[in-house]
């Protein structure tokens, strides 16, 4: 939004995101819109003037504005989102976190206690697909009580995933998994909690069936504690419009 302030508009500049995300949680793409009114006389910014002029201000920023295209007036980068698909990174094989490798740090998570067994995680995350009550996988905010509890859960996928220059360390017993999710919206750190009971479904600290049951509890409270995946293994893959 400061970026966007540099490019001079007549009016102040209305910015709107698609998708808020947690401290610490990246995004591979996002998408946002906003509203420029030149002043008179003034030719339109073209897309390609858009995006170097953005990209130029946010420099010193870790984001990058990767496209641009104009659109009607009627698009919302929020409300007209057809889904939402995060991706969060596992790194399996590290006893310490001392040996996740420094190029995957902050950008995957770890869990010790051995291997995950993948087959019963696949089996849990079946519970999660479909339209919920998703009360016990979020975490309450002060938008908790104005915010309609119920998501739907279109696709869920945990898939092996190559490292970033995984090559490079292949001597190590180090292994890349992914879960998927992608849905219309997410409920405040759902994905987290979702992650979270999977990856205690792997390590034997929940049966899958106990993932059914915590959903039919409708209780944030009832989820168990410390179990949320951290934030920094959290990627926004995609807005899909």
């Amino acid at each position: 939004q400061k970026a966007a302030q540099n490019l001079k508009a007549s009016v102040p500049i209305k910015f709107h995101i698609s998708s808020r995300t947690d401290t610490g949680v990246h995004a591979l793409c996002n998408a946002a819109h906003l509203d420029i009114q030149r002043g008179p006389g003034k030719p339109h910014f073209s897309e390609e003037q858009l995006l170097l002029s953005l990209n130029y201000h946010l420099r010193p920023e870790p984001i990058r504005i990767l496209s641009a295209h104009r659109v009607p007036s009627s698009f919302h980068a929020r409300f007209s989102a057809l889904s939402r698909t995060y991706i969060y990174r596992l790194l399996l094989g590290c006893s310490h976190h001392s040996q996740v490798p420094v190029f995957e740090r902050d950008l995957c998570w770890a869990p010790t206690g051995g291997p995950l067994n993948i087959p019963a995680m696949r089996e849990a995350a079946q519970f999660l697909l479909g339209t919920h009550d998703f009360s016990t996988f979020r975490s309450l905010n002060s938008d908790a009580e104005l915010t309609s509890p119920v998501r739907t859960i279109l696709q869920v996928d945990i898939q092996p995933s190559p490292g970033f220059l995984a090559h490079h360390y292949e001597h190590r017993p180090l292994e890349f998994w992914e879960v998927k999710f992608r849905g219309r919206s997410f409920l405040y750190r759902q994905v987290r909690r979702m992650v979270g009971a999977l990856v205690a479904v792997g390590q034997g600290r929940l049966a899958p069936h106990h993932v059914k049951e915590l959903l039919e509890v409708k209780d944030a409270r009832a989820f168990p504690p410390n179990a949320m995946a951290p934030a920094s293994g959290l990627f926004l893959k995609s807005v899909e419009y």
